[in-house]
């Protein structure tokens, strides 16, 4: 992707196209001692939004290294409420400080009147919640002064208002607002076998152009009997289904930057870092086949 030029006038270093690792504080030293050949990091923005501490100190060292992805987890684009605020002032003092090359967000909402959850609740897929979420993320941008990317969700139930097939709302909502698509093929790979829809038709229905980044993740599986559920937890490596679907998408679209995430049974940095490798290897092998194909 191009640079991005932010408010103040400062250029954000790009995200390259190569694999990346969402950063743990468990994993602060290792990083900063072993310097890792990484392509970049992202971080939950909520997580430093304090005023200093040993959070933004370790940020700013890392950041000096490497390019930096935000991906909030708070804005809740999908809320019947307006965007808050406070927060959206809070992110913008990251973005500025930070300067990061992607900035994204969730499908989904989190707050209410006056509470909020860690969850990204689902939203139900009709032309008034279109609307509203559009105008949310137009706010957002307007407010950033940037694009941001937007993540298809993971879902585990459908709603019976739902007019419009996920990925249709999903990308219409890009469309209409001017943001990029964050294409998290774990979540694709979950919902599609919860709900029985076709991988392929829902991967086809997202306009490449727009996919400014992917996200790779492990998944859980919960038997209930006649059924088994996959829930999207984050706490393994990712499966190999998962990756078959990657190789398929980068080797059909060219790379994109990928990161890997993983937010629960966090390893210790090795294992992580092998998962990076493992989709390093595809993105470079994606780039020596379009290499050879352009010589």
């Amino acid at each position: 992707m191009q640079d991005t030029i932010n408010t103040l006038g400062s250029v954000a270093a790009p995200v390259p196209k190569r694999a990346g690792a969402g950063l743990k504080p468990k994993h602060y030293q290792s990083i900063i001692e072993q310097l890792p050949d990484i392509g970049w990091f992202e971080i939950h923005p909520e997580n430093y939004m304090g005023r200093g501490g040993p959070p933004l100190h370790y940020l700013e060292r890392i950041r000096a290294d490497y390019p930096l992805s935000l991906h909030s987890v708070g804005t809740s684009l999908g809320s019947h409420l307006p965007v808050d605020l406070d927060h959206l002032k809070k992110l913008k003092a990251l973005v500025d400080r930070f300067e990061p090359g992607l900035i994204s967000e969730h499908l989904s909402w989190s707050h209410g009147y006056e509470w909020y959850t860690h969850d990204l609740i689902p939203l139900f897929y009709t032309e008034e919640t279109l609307s509203l979420i559009v105008e949310h993320i137009e706010q957002v941008q307007d407010f950033l002064g940037r694009e941001i990317l937007i993540e298809n969700p993971s879902s585990y139930l459908q709603f019976k208002q739902n007019e419009i097939p996920e990925q249709v709302f999903y990308v219409e909502a890009a469309k209409r607002s001017g943001a990029g698509l964050l294409v998290d093929i774990n979540n694709v790979f979950v919902s599609c076998s919860n709900h029985g829809w076709s991988i392929q038709e829902y991967l086809s229905a997202v306009p490449h152009e727009l996919v400014g980044e992917i996200h790779l993740a492990g998944h859980s599986i919960q038997d209930l009997g006649d059924t088994k559920l996959r829930v999207d937890d984050h706490g393994s490596p990712v499966c190999q289904e998962v990756w078959q679907l990657y190789r398929d998408y980068i080797n059909t679209h060219g790379t994109v930057p990928t990161l890997i995430e993983w937010d629960t049974n966090i390893p210790e940095f090795p294992e992580l870092y092998r998962e990076v490798c493992f989709a390093e290897k595809f993105l470079q092998t994606t780039r020596d086949r379009y290499d050879e194909a352009i010589v």
